[in-house]
């Protein structure tokens, strides 16, 4: 009988002036980017937290804290790297990740492919969706203060 896990993440970063637009291991180009003690990439951030929570891991936040200065300016692609070997640790492999990301601008389905790519060489797995859509206006992301995303992780265990 297999073992399988659900995890879920979330991230939110506000947009500032002075950054690189990072998102899903991608640059975007943008007047804008995300603030964080990272590169304040919000979709790895929640595919971490997705794939942690469902080995039963403490967040993302507790694994990489942004009091340790080894983590500023990283890259969330060694993080996620990082977090996937933790759950490789406990025998897990991923059956699929699920994503959405919250945007109001710039526009970046067509960066989603390049996206899917980066994370699958780190994760091992082409079962990877991601969706961009906007909130229509509404709330800090539709006032484009921010970037929010959201995900979900199937995993299974190995023997």
């Amino acid at each position: 009988m297999a073992n399988f896990r659900v995890g879920f993440g979330y991230d939110v970063h506000r947009l500032v002036k002075g950054r690189k637009l990072i998102l899903g291991g991608v640059e975007i180009p943008h007047t804008k980017g995300l603030e964080g003690h990272s590169d304040a990439d919000v979709l790895l951030h929640a595919i971490c937290d997705a794939i942690l929570g469902a080995c039963g891991y403490k967040d993302i936040g507790h694994q990489f804290p942004n009091t340790d200065n080894k983590y500023k300016n990283i890259s969330s692609l060694i993080l996620l790297e990082e977090s996937y070997k933790l759950i490789k640790k406990k025998k897990y492999k991923i059956e699929n990740i699920d994503c959405a990301i919250i945007l109001e601008e710039p526009k970046i389905y067509k960066y989603t492919e390049q996206m899917k790519e980066s994370i699958s060489k780190i994760l091992k797995t082409k079962n990877i969706s991601i969706k961009a859509t906007t909130s229509e206006g509404l709330g800090f992301v539709g006032a484009k203060k921010g970037c929010s995303a959201y995900c979900t992780a199937l995993l299974y265990k190995t023997k």
